[in-house]
């Protein structure tokens, strides 16, 4: 991108805040955003000489091998409008594996020092299942209290496999354990969602994400799109001019109501605008490809909040709540209810 388009990409943004919002965030995206540190450096610089009066932040999540002395300098020199995080999939085995051998080029203290609170982001690919939790383990070891990544990677295999279960339900086990003995610490994005609501919340037909509505995406060009994941990258120009067809203020386009009138778990199962097109060419019907990985999941989650509600005297998240400890105990009934005998053949039971 020119800093010319990049000006224009800017002054867009702030001119297109809505009244609700409380502030802005501008994220740079790769690949690696920081090949690009010299052109962050321009926008940050034409940002603060602007003097907007929104609240704004900046923010890269960064492979972290391109960081020398005086990009170092730079960034916490601006530390508190800037937030760096770090993609780490975990030991140098499995990192090397994923990104192209670059483990030994990370300072991952930089990180743990000065951006403790944006936590680690990781991608679980079907190469990684197999030792999950030593990986997760191994990043809370170095003194990372939050892993907010553990996305399931995105593609054209079918997480449904019983291949991956049988390679998840161990790892999930010694996570649920390892979870458990530690009570300090705040458990990964997999285990993080809170299984109450399943019970408690009435359904509401809302978008997953903000795609079409907050979430931007500006290509080199300075061309617009829906979110990072609907671009020329992904999609055809024809499919994308169809795609921008779309009313995105409209929640039922993004519903799948076989989803929302028949899944216990719908209220906290993730899900992908744009990878849900690009499987079926439709927003409102989900890729079904994780739904069996996801309800596996929730049986952990529920096993880990029982086990901690049982350890604990029940009480959750250290504070007496008599409703939601009520909610929860019945999501996880529900839950070992509707989904264990699924598993029934992988021994997940202990």
């Amino acid at each position: 991108m020119s800093f010319e388009t990049a000006k224009n990409v800017v002054d867009w943004i702030f001119s297109n805040v809505p009244a609700e919002s409380k502030g802005v965030e501008i994220d740079f995206i790769g690949g690696e955003p920081l090949l690009e540190y010299c052109l962050i450096k321009e926008i940050v610089s034409y940002v603060e000489s602007k003097n907007i009066n929104i609240p704004y932040i900046f923010y890269a999540d960064t492979n972290g091998t391109l960081l020398t002395t005086e990009i170092k300098k730079w960034f916490l020199e601006k530390i508190n409008i800037f937030k760096l995080s770090l993609s780490l999939d975990g030991k140098k085995e499995t990192h090397d594996i994923n990104r192209s051998n670059s483990f030994d080029s990370i300072d991952i203290n930089f990180f743990l020092q000065n951006y403790p609170e944006q936590g680690i982001k990781m991608t679980l690919s079907e190469y990684s299942l197999h030792n999950l939790a030593d990986n997760i383990i191994y990043i809370h070891s170095l003194g990372f209290n939050e892993i907010d990544g553990v996305n399931l990677a995105e593609g054209a295999f079918d997480w449904n496999k019983d291949e991956y279960i049988s390679l998840l339900i161990p790892q999930l086990k010694l996570l649920v354990d390892y979870y458990l003995e530690h009570d300090d610490l705040k458990p990964c994005r997999l285990f993080e969602k809170e299984i109450d609501i399943c019970e408690s919340q009435i359904k509401e037909r809302n978008k997953w994400c903000g795609v079409g509505v907050s979430t931007p995406f500006f290509d080199i060009d300075g061309k617009r799109y829906p979110c990072p994941f609907i671009t020329p990258m992904t999609f055809s120009k024809k499919e994308i001019y169809f795609i921008e067809e779309t009313d995105f203020t409209k929640e039922d386009n993004f519903i799948d109501d076989e989803c929302f009138n028949n899944c216990y778990i719908y209220p906290i199962c993730p899900t992908c605008a744009g990878a849900n097109y690009m499987i079926n060419k439709s927003f409102n019907l989900r890729n079904k490809s994780k739904c069996r990985i996801q309800k596996l999941i929730a049986l952990f989650i529920a096993d880990l909040q029982g086990k901690k509600i049982v350890k604990s005297g029940g009480l959750i998240n250290s504070k007496k709540d008599d409703t939601k400890l009520y909610y929860t105990i019945e999501a996880i009934k529900k839950i070992k209810s509707l989904y264990l005998e699924e598993f029934k053949k992988f021994e997940i039971i202990r």
